[in-house]
């Protein structure tokens, strides 16, 4: 062990140049040509602020043997984990942010107690990292739930749903502000935080359908970070409180962008309860109209003699892991002198950037993926849009129908494409529970059955097999 005297002058300019990599890692992770740059950049730096922080420990023995057990736990899940289940991962790494959060702080404050001594000022840091990381873990196991099935995807609204979490908030602040008054004798106080914190992160996620899901991820993401900076302050840890700060601020960003791509504020998301009310039962206008399937053989003579074709990727090509195919086809198009693009939009998939890391999987060329606004001007001019498993994000009611639970959604006109397919296994509606109306419209073609063997009879066909 270092010297206390010596040990300061080691850290804090490792802690500096840690933040500084965490930042340019940060940038450089908000573009898909230089995010696995970004993601190494960020690691190098975590290792440099976990070296520079063990400095400064006795016993190195239970340390250990976390790290141990959480490689070999972490190695494992990354490499079996499917793409497709991608989402519960991330749901559950936050979840586990949160909690080690709140362990801290319930540690902390049993050393203190053991000194008979907790200030003030310590008992309020303690009881925010309880509280953040109660709600945090608490809620992204449920978020984990609906994402992976064990739950229903659906919006569990109780009567009063609101009215309760707010009770439950008001009571968890009061528990709070009765430990912080006297620390040393109200150890029943910090515990029901605890117990009411995992309750408010299971109500108020529960409460949330499966399609918000990309929302409630960054946004409990940004709990883990803010948890994680509370356990700083609790520990007295630069590190940890620049590092919370950086995820939580973040996580904030990317929720208010996928707010923005949904055309709802945060506080719908969290308090509307979409998916449970008219959501649910249909809600919108009734689409009429006649659904014009096509066969994979027929809709091969139509992209052989197209001169432009847009791929639209949404959570049934990550259900049908068609991504590989996709490109496939890509390929072949290109051979033939087609144009070919890919449209992601920002909420498309279970969580952010969904679609992008699938595609990336893939190997798609980075110029060939244009965002929504960027695409949209240029849709009337592609000779086929092909809509991979995406519901909600191309309906076009969105634009229109002011009673529809969508209305003012951005979405990707696939519509004003000269031709659209619809890749589906059925005509199921999405995460708002309403027809989509794109499957009527005179343009439209579905081509129903599993996306990848879809693609692998047009692979077929190109290739004369």
């Amino acid at each position: 062990m270092i010297s206390p005297e010596l040990l300061p002058l080691i850290q804090q300019p490792a802690y500096m140049v840690a933040v500084a990599l965490f930042i340019f890692g940060l940038k450089m992770l908000s573009s898909p040509a230089t995010a696995r740059r970004g993601n190494m950049i960020s690691a190098v730096g975590m290792l440099i602020a976990i070296v520079a922080t063990l400095l400064g420990v006795v016993e190195f023995m239970w340390i250990v043997v976390g790290l141990i057990i959480g490689a070999v736990v972490g190695a494992f899940a990354a490499r079996l984990v499917a793409m497709t289940a991608m989402p519960e991962m991330v749901a559950l790494f936050n979840g586990f942010g949160g909690l080690a959060s709140l362990l801290v702080g319930l540690a902390d404050y049993h050393q203190k107690l053991d000194m008979s001594f907790v200030p003030t000022y310590d008992a309020v840091v303690i009881s925010l990292a309880v509280l953040i990381g109660g709600v945090t873990f608490s809620g992204s196991v449920v978020a984990w739930g609906k994402l992976s099935g064990v739950m229903g995807d659906k919006a569990v609204a109780l009567p009063g749903q609101n009215i309760i979490s707010f009770a439950i908030l008001i009571i968890a602040i009061a528990c709070a502000v009765l430990f912080f008054l006297n620390p040393t004798g109200t150890l029943w106080a910090l515990y029901a935080v605890v117990v009411i914190s995992l309750l408010l992160g299971v109500f108020a996620v529960n409460a949330i359908g499966g399609g918000d899901m990309p929302v409630v991820i960054s946004l409990l993401n940004s709990y883990s970070g803010m948890a994680a900076s509370a356990a700083g302050f609790v520990t007295q840890n630069q590190m940890l409180i620049a590092t919370g700060a950086l995820v939580g601020a973040s996580g904030l960003i990317l929720t208010a962008i996928m707010c923005k791509a949904m055309n709802r504020s945060l506080t719908n998301v969290l308090f509307s309860a979409f998916g449970a009310g008219e959501a649910a039962t249909g809600g919108g206008k009734g689409v009429e109209g006649e659904v014009k399937p096509l066969s994979a053989q027929d809709a091969y003579y139509i992209l052989e003699a197209a001169s432009s074709v847009v791929f639209v990727p949404g959570y049934g090509m990550a259900v049908a892991q068609a991504q590989h195919v996709v490109k496939e086809l890509a390929g072949l198009l290109e051979a033939n002198g087609t144009e070919v693009y890919y449209a992601v939009h920002p909420v498309a998939g279970r969580m952010p950037g969904h679609m992008n890391v699938l595609l990336a999987e893939a190997d798609v060329p980075y110029d060939q993926l244009y965002e929504m606004d960027d695409i949209n001007p240029n849709m009337p001019n592609m000779d086929v849009a092909v809509v991979i498993g995406a519901n909600d994000v191309v309906n076009p009611a969105a634009r229109h129908d002011e009673s529809s639970p969508i209305y003012g959604m951005p979405i990707i006109d696939v519509d004003k494409a000269r031709t659209c397919f619809v890749l589906k296994r059925s005509m199921a509606a999405g995460f708002a529970g309403i027809q989509n109306e794109l499957f009527f419209y005179p343009n439209t073609r579905m081509v129903f059955g599993d996306a990848k063997s879809t693609f692998q009879a047009l692979i077929a066909e190109f290739k004369g097999d």
